[in-house]
């Protein structure tokens, strides 16, 4: 196999930043009396892009609610940290001049301040980030692949959920199921059907390292 280009998820992928995309949700929607939703809750609505989320449960206030959510999640992130491994694997690739992009279903807001507080401006080229209307990954990540001008079957795309598998192979790469995350569920992931799953980063650079060398 030869690798084209790699194009990896946000949350649950490179950095655990779920607890805090959690916190700082409820956090919002308690600012505009909206609803109280628990952590498994909040997940189920994933899909559309966080203003998304808020323009379905609380309409009348989404954009103050969006804004207290981005700025919460700011004051946040300080305590999240990429997963050990994943700088090691993009700077082996982007040794190697292999393709790097990035494909999340956060905000464009989100997407880029982490980038920054996890050093990694700069790494990811394109950024495609979610969209209030629902979820777009696999045309997005369609998008990279017809910009990077290559066959899609040389292209992975590193996800932590079973929508990152389906979105792989509804846009023709290959899945890497990311089961690292402690949210990931690797049981589920892998009845989906991905090219290959890890649940250590360490095993997954090593597999990357056969295309690399």
């Amino acid at each position: 196999m030869t690798l084209a280009g790699a194009i990896f998820d946000l949350d649950g992928t490179i950095a655990d930043t779920f607890a805090i995309c959690f916190a700082t949700f409820r956090r919002a929607l308690e600012q505009v009396d909206g609803p109280s939703l628990t952590d498994t809750e909040i997940y189920a609505r994933f899909g559309p892009s966080e203003d998304g989320m808020f323009e379905r449960l609380v309409p009348a206030r989404s954009h103050e609610a969006f804004g207290v959510y981005v700025t919460e999640y700011e004051r946040h992130l300080p305590s999240c940290t990429i997963f050990p491994g994943i700088s090691g694997a993009l700077v082996s690739l982007a040794a190697h001049r292999v393709p790097i992009a990035l494909v999340t279903g956060k905000s464009r807001p989100t997407a880029l301040m982490s980038l920054t507080a996890f050093g990694l401006d700069g790494v990811f080229d394109p950024i495609e980030t979610g969209s209030p209307a629902g979820v777009v990954k696999a045309a997005a990540i369609a998008r990279v692949v017809a910009a990077w001008r290559v066959p899609p079957h040389e292209v992975i795309y590193i996800g932590d959920a079973v929508t990152d598998v389906r979105a792989a192979h509804e846009a023709g790469v290959l899945a890497v199921a990311a089961a690292w995350a402690p949210t990931a569920n690797a049981v589920e992931l892998q009845a989906a059907a991905p090219h290959v799953l890890f649940t250590e980063v360490a095993d997954f650079h090593a597999w990357l390292m056969q295309f690399t060398t």
